[in-house]
């Protein structure tokens, strides 16, 4: 009898507890499932209107300083002096360097003093033809010629010539304002090799190459922009010079552009080129706005608080835009005005519950 007892009364405390429990208050993931149900994803949006979009067309290329010469001396012998070091920048007409002019100055007395005899053979033979004026107009051409041969004149003063030539070619002048590189020449060495390369890089020619699919994409005197690799933010603008009228066997055109050095761009760096065209009117967006959807390229419009998904074609792109229009097969609308969700995509669906951010 008493161990009935404790069994209905265990079984009445057991019915009390499920009954209270299932009327216990909303267990905290209930909760978060109702707020999941209701959250809206925060997006940024933009406003379609006719927009000016700039093609890009991208290229490497190589700076060559538009005036550049390797110097060397144009007469054989041994340096004596080098007046220059690599990175020195020296103006037009210094003294760069000089040979041992020590054979050169015996060579050219010599040539002085056999042209001084020469002068007075010429003086006595002209009085033995009978010509006593110092003023040679006066003699005939032929007479005159036929005095300077016999009294050996002509040759001397060729000498003489070709002697002040040799010591004028013993120094070595530079021949245009620049900046010294390469440097060979040293002191006691012969001249077997060139000296050194004078660059003036206040200008630079850009050299690079395009497809010719590219070609209509560049014209004389179109502008570009060209970023160094070692700063590829930075971005000079220069201009399109010339474009090789021929394909070689790669399908690529040799395209030159010039840009003026701003002090940090140094002959023969290689560069980034992006030559731009304004294709006006297009409905250009953010490359964040297309997604892919079913392998197509869908883009989400905003409307009273959802997002729709719409299927269009990108037409047109650049580093960061497309252009785009409706994929009229798949029955979609775009239109100048639209609100398109730029950010805050890549997980929406359509009619995904959606807040602007940011416009």
């Amino acid at each position: 009898m008493i161990r009935s007892s404790i069994l209905v009364c265990s079984l009445l405390i057991l019915c009390q507890s499920c009954g209270d429990r299932s009327s216990a208050p909303a267990t905290n993931n209930d909760l978060a499932k109702l707020d999941h149900q209701v959250e809206s994803n925060p997006v940024e949006v933009i406003t379609l209107a006719p927009t000016t979009f700039y093609r890009q067309l991208l290229s490497n290329g190589r700076l060559n300083a538009k005036r550049k010469s390797q110097l060397t001396f144009k007469t054989p012998g041994i340096i004596s002096q080098v007046n220059v070091s690599n990175g020195d920048y020296v103006e037009a007409g210094t003294l760069l360097g000089t040979l041992d002019l020590t054979e050169a100055q015996h060579n050219i007395n010599t040539c002085r003093e056999n042209f001084e005899k020469a002068k007075l053979d010429l003086s006595n033979t002209l009085i033995g033809l009978g010509y006593y004026t110092s003023d040679t107009t006066a003699i005939p051409q032929e007479t005159l010629h036929m005095a300077k041969t016999r009294s050996g004149y002509t040759l001397s003063l060729l000498s003489l010539e070709n002697a002040q030539r040799v010591l004028n070619e013993s120094k070595l002048i530079s021949p245009f304002s620049g900046k010294i590189a390469d440097l060979k020449g040293k002191p006691h060495e012969s001249t077997q090799d060139f000296f050194c390369t004078l660059i003036d890089d206040s200008q630079f020619d850009v050299d690079f190459n395009i497809l010719e699919t590219e070609l209509s994409m560049v014209k004389i005197g179109q502008p570009v922009r060209i970023s160094p690799f070692f700063e590829p933010d930075k971005e000079i603008v220069g201009k399109i010079t010339n474009i090789n009228p021929s394909v070689n066997d790669r399908g690529q055109i040799a395209v030159k552009a010039e840009i003026a050095n701003d002090g940090s761009l140094l002959d023969g760096m290689n560069v980034k080129i992006m030559v731009e065209n304004a294709v006006p009117d297009q409905l250009v967006v953010p490359k964040s706005a297309v997604v892919i959807r079913d392998n197509l390229q869908v883009l989400f419009r905003y409307s009273q608080g959802e997002a729709l998904w719409t299927y269009v074609h990108t037409v047109l792109d650049n580093s960061d835009s497309y252009t785009v229009i409706p994929n009229t097969s798949r029955g979609a609308e775009l239109s100048v005005g639209d609100t398109v969700i730029v950010s805050g995509n890549l997980n929406l669906a359509n009619g995904s519950h959606v807040t602007i951010v940011s416009q």
